[in-house]
């Protein structure tokens, strides 16, 4: 029975719901949070184990056989990022109990963490692209939510850009939607792979792919970029750091499904122009992280720099630059996770995010201080932390295919994020302090216990990569060979 593939959304859903009838009992609502977050890891980590066993798992609701019914498929490409999700949500609410404010805890903030999970969990297992829109919904619905939690004046009007955006996107989602099914007849992934084939990748299908990634590049922040600095550092830290971790990953994630099973054709258009904004995406980021003197743009556009970063591997296409590009993903999902939550505490103890207004934190703070010295030195990809393996596969994965200018720019670019970096821990951290003994704001446990673990995390990925090398080595192969996914969902009999 694969029933259990749709549990990742299943049980954020559920708690969800539930949730919502907790809205006075903050403390139960942070207990049932926490389980079922802890069951989600669980299921998420059995799945993974699963899959290496019996291959890709497939669910059919109602009994109906692909293409026809509604499928949610499980590979080591989706659970990987299924495990990661449950595991940053679970740090991030701890840093939340102590940092969110009751008040808001009260305006139902538990159950849209979980909705927007659920979203983010079922993009990730969905085998439909009319289901991938519907969990894209789900996600975005809760997403504006949270975004306006506590109904500050910015918030309010960097929502309404971050609303607008969307909408345009998921506008553009439905039609591009509309005009494959009138092309070729189906949704289901799978199907599409093998009727796309058939016929032949038409001009009319290219230009359809194209529409496709003006979506995907929309919601992950690959070129069109515009709406994501003001959002991603207008709401609560936890918020913050929970769509830094997140909402653009799902973008990446739908972009390498879509452009690696379905139209994977005509390369030569659709991922030279990948590789393209991917070059124009690093340049952008990289010069907004050194125009901005706000903690809060710096951690932004560094997002920017890693969507960048993570195409180059979908526009090389090689097995060794899909390996780097996943672990770079499960890498940016968690030290995106700890770089919004030290930005968001140097903000809660100090009042201000300003590098200039800053100095000598680390004598006040010196354990947040070594964490962000740690931060920095995994997002550039210094070994042995877990940024450094998988930009070594997407630089070998650009060297195999001659990619010398992709090779150049990715990593200049890892370069620019050290100096932005090194500059707040300079300024920041550094020098005389501002702060009095008089004046020194407490930095709550339960502050400071979430960064550690992200700490520990970047720490352990880099330095046991070789433990999760059997499911991303899976994951890649999967990629680069659409009939192993086509044949688990359309041809074999679960």
């Amino acid at each position: 029975m694969n029933n259990i593939v749709v549990m990742p959304m299943i049980i954020p859903l559920l708690t969800g719901i539930i949730l919502i009838f907790l809205r006075s009992h903050v403390i139960l609502q942070r207990v049932l949070g926490m389980l079922s977050i802890i069951a989600m890891t669980g299921v998420s980590i059995y799945i993974l184990k699963r899959i290496q066993l019996d291959g890709i798992l497939r669910i059919d609701f109602g009994g109906w056989l692909p293409p026809y019914g509604i499928t949610f498929v499980a590979d080591s490409f989706a659970m990987l990022l299924v495990l990661t999700t449950s595991i940053v949500t679970g740090i991030l609410l701890i840093y939340a109990f102590s940092s969110i404010g009751k008040e808001h805890e009260k305006l139902f903030f538990y159950p849209f963490v979980f909705f927007l999970i659920t979203g983010v969990n079922g993009s990730f297992l969905t085998g439909d692209l009319f289901n991938l829109f519907v969990c894209f919904e789900v996600m975005l619905l809760s997403s504006y939510v949270l975004i306006t939690l506590g109904g500050r004046k910015i918030q309010l009007v960097e929502s309404i850009k971050y609303v607008v955006i969307n909408i345009l996107s998921s506008w553009f989602f439905l039609l591009a939607i509309a005009y494959l099914y009138g092309a070729v007849g189906t949704l289901n992934m799978a199907h599409l792979s093998v009727r796309i084939a058939e016929v032949g990748q038409d001009p009319l299908l290219t230009v359809i792919s194209l529409v496709f990634l003006l979506v995907f590049s929309l919601k992950s922040g690959l070129l069109l970029y515009y709406w994501l600095p003001g959002s991603y550092s207008a709401p609560p830290t936890a918020v913050t750091a929970l769509f830094g971790a997140l909402l653009t990953k799902v973008g990446i994630y739908a972009m390498f499904r879509v452009f690696t099973l379905i139209f994977y054709h005509d390369i030569n258009v659709t991922h030279t122009i990948i590789g393209i904004m991917a070059v124009l995406t690093l340049v952008g980021g990289s010069i907004g992280a050194l125009a901005y003197k706000d903690i809060r743009q710096i951690a932004v556009y560094n997002i920017v720099i890693a969507v960048g970063f993570i195409l180059v591997g979908l526009a090389v296409s090689t097995e060794a630059a899909f390996q780097g590009s996943i672990y770079y993903l499960i890498h940016d999902m968690i030290i995106k996770a700890l770089l919004f939550l030290l930005v968001g505490t140097m903000f809660y103890l100090t009042g201000t995010a300003k590098i200039e207004k800053m100095s000598g934190l680390i004598r006040n703070y010196p354990l947040l201080g070594w964490l962000f010295f740690i931060t920095m030195i995994s997002l550039t990809g210094i070994p042995p932390l877990s940024g450094f393996i998988g930009k070594l596969y997407i630089g070998q994965g650009t060297v195999e295919t001659g990619s010398y200018i992709l090779l150049v720019i990715g990593f200049m670019s890892s370069i620019i994020v050290l100096y932005s970096l090194l500059r707040i821990f300079l300024n920041c951290f550094w020098g005389e302090t501002i702060i009095s003994e008089e004046d020194e704001v407490p930095l709550k446990k339960g502050m400071l216990i979430p960064c550690v673990l992200f700490g520990i995390l970047t720490i352990t990925l880099g330095l046991g990569a070789e433990g999760l090398s059997t499911f991303v080595q899976d994951a890649a192969h999967t990629l680069m060979n659409p009939e192993v996914y086509i044949e688990a969902v359309l041809n074999s009999n679960q």
